[in-house]
């Protein structure tokens, strides 16, 4: 007789927890060796006869036109604030379905990510300024207040299982606060001037949303129409239009329609019927399998729904993309040592894992967080050294805030950084927790 495995038993409440955020980490994971590869590809584009087209082709004019009106932006354009859009709406959904229904609830332990986060914004901003002081590309600070999630993560899976899963839960949620705080000071620090009438559309828009979710329309596609709505306003109103991804998904309701007893008595009234063929008609066995396909569907969050439909494309599509069409960088006759390169690259090695570890330390100090059992302070040292790879946002912002000169010595130092606390991170993971086993074996002996 077969022995009944984990996915023959009923669900746990815990597997509501632990279960999204396993599967969030492992397409991280994944997403991070496809970035790399973009990355690469497109340094090497870049660094190749074909570097004029390649560009050229980022550059191409998409839109619509109307006689004398015209809505085209380039590609690289469409990329950055279109698609990316969406990257932060799953950021958001993440972060919402985390403090609700995951470890983040308990709010001393989110507070010790959220301490972590505006930490490694904070001095590494400092940092820059300190650095770039009277020079040009000085505006660049926001450059280096984010972390990449992906490349995080990825790093921390190639240790595989010597790092405790109170660390991944650390980096995983400071680094989606991280992201949230980056496209708010995009949104604050780098918007033009604002107009008013756009913006008001904008929070109408918004709030015909909440207005549509809480009379209990279900449709994604509904939703789809009004987001854009609200994305056209916010581009309209001259703060950046990703804020719309970041806005949508905090909006997104955790609820579940369906209960799980009300899904059983759907389920149950479906196997009830007697066996038999029902290939059409509209007969009552055929509605009841309508009703529970409907059901089915219902009996995840709206949150998670959203999440487990876009996380791939984000991670698989829309950030590969972004990459190849932003990290290009020609090295031949580059200067290294370009002031906005060494200060973005000491910035991020330095400033980031410094801001981390001190307002955390400060905020457990002061009793208004609390480190989870097995994560000490050692680990989030080598921790912190990881939130220095900056990559994804950090090219974002930079293509925000910098004049395409200045974008250039960024990229360099972006890329030296990422690649500086990789290794640096990795390796003091390594080593910690290498005496860490050696110590508990000592013990045992």
């Amino acid at each position: 007789m077969k022995r009944p495995t984990d996915e023959d038993l009923p669900a746990e409440m815990a597997d509501w927890i632990t279960k999204p955020f396993a599967r969030f980490f492992k397409i991280e994971v994944a997403a991070a060796v496809m970035l790399l590869i973009a990355t690469v590809a497109a340094v090497v584009m870049s660094n190749s006869g074909w570097a004029a087209p390649f560009e050229a082709f980022w550059e191409s004019q998409l839109g619509l036109s109307f006689g004398d009106f015209a809505f085209t932006r380039s590609l690289r354009h469409w990329i950055n604030d279109g698609l990316m859009t969406l990257f932060f709406f799953v950021v958001a959904l993440e972060l919402k379905r985390e403090i609700v229904l995951g470890e983040l609830r308990h709010v001393r332990t989110a507070a010790l990510s959220f301490a972590g986060a505006l930490g490694g914004m904070l001095v590494p901003a400092c940092t820059f300024l300190v650095l770039m002081r009277g020079q040009a590309g000085i505006n660049g600070w926001g450059t280096v207040t984010a972390t990449d999630t992906a490349f995080a993560i990825g790093c921390l899976a190639l240790l595989g299982s010597r790092i405790p899963p109170s660390l991944r839960l650390f980096i995983l949620s400071l680094a989606i606060f991280d992201d949230v705080g980056a496209i708010l000071v995009v949104a604050i620090g780098y918007g033009e001037a604002l107009n008013w009438a756009a913006f008001a559309a904008a929070a109408l828009g918004l709030a015909i949303l909440a207005g549509t979710a809480r009379v209990g329309v279900r449709s994604i596609p509904v939703y789809f129409v009004l987001g854009i709505a609200v994305w056209l306003c916010f581009d309209a109103s001259g703060i950046h239009p990703t804020l719309t991804g970041v806005a949508l998904g905090l909006m997104t309701p955790t609820r579940r329609w369906v209960s799980n007893i009300r899904m059983r008595a759907i389920l149950g009234r479906v196997l009830a019927h007697p066996q038999g063929e029902h290939a059409g008609g509209d007969t009552s066995e055929r509605r009841d399998l309508r009703y529970a396909g409907t059901a089915a569907r219902e009996s995840f969050s709206p949150v998670e729904r959203l999440e487990f439909m876009l996380h791939p494309w984000v991670g698989f599509a829309i950030l590969p993309v972004f990459a190849v069409a932003n990290a290009g960088v020609a090295f031949s006759g580059a200067d290294l040592m370009q002031p906005l390169s060494i200060a973005i690259l000491v910035a991020f090695v330095l400033g980031k894992p410094a801001g981390v570890l001190g307002v955390s330390w400060l905020a457990v100090r002061l009793g208004l967080a609390a480190r989870p059992p097995g994560l000490t302070w050692s680990l989030i040292v080598g921790g912190g050294l990881l939130t220095g790879i900056g990559f994804t946002m950090a090219l974002f912002i930079a293509g925000v805030a910098l004049s395409p000169e200045q974008f250039d010595d960024a990229k360099i130092g972006i890329l030296l950084s990422s690649v500086i606390s990789a290794l640096a991170g990795i390796a003091a993971l390594f080593w910690l927790t290498s005496a860490r086993r050696k110590t508990h074996r000592g013990r045992a002996v």
